[in-house]
């Protein structure tokens, strides 16, 4: 997610394996340099990116390693639908154990 403001971009990167998972994980959060390199690695990985301010405004202060609060589950369900939907076959990738 990311969203371009006067005060910077912010960037999140969201896991959610839901045979693991109870609920999606943010898995890195930043702004500027630190978002610039998030949508960098999603690039790189082929890992599909959409653009929610409010959502990205409200997740930057879940941290990383932590599940997103209750409250936003319908938000974020609706955006995994979205690119779950939009993905073509193959499209995710992942990176190689022990990330970068």
């Amino acid at each position: 997610m990311r969203t371009p403001e006067k005060k910077g971009s912010i960037a999140i990167a969201l896991g959610y394996h839901p045979e693991e998972d109870d609920a999606p994980v943010v898995l890195a959060a930043g702004q500027d340099e630190i978002a610039r390199k998030i949508l960098e690695i999603a690039a790189e990985y082929r890992i599909p990116v959409r653009s929610s301010p409010r959502l990205a405004e409200l997740l930057i202060r879940v941290p990383p390693g932590h599940p997103i609060p209750a409250e936003l589950y319908q938000a974020v369900a609706l955006l995994l639908a979205y690119l779950y939907r939009s993905a073509e076959p193959g499209e995710f990738s992942l990176p190689p154990p022990g990330g970068r």
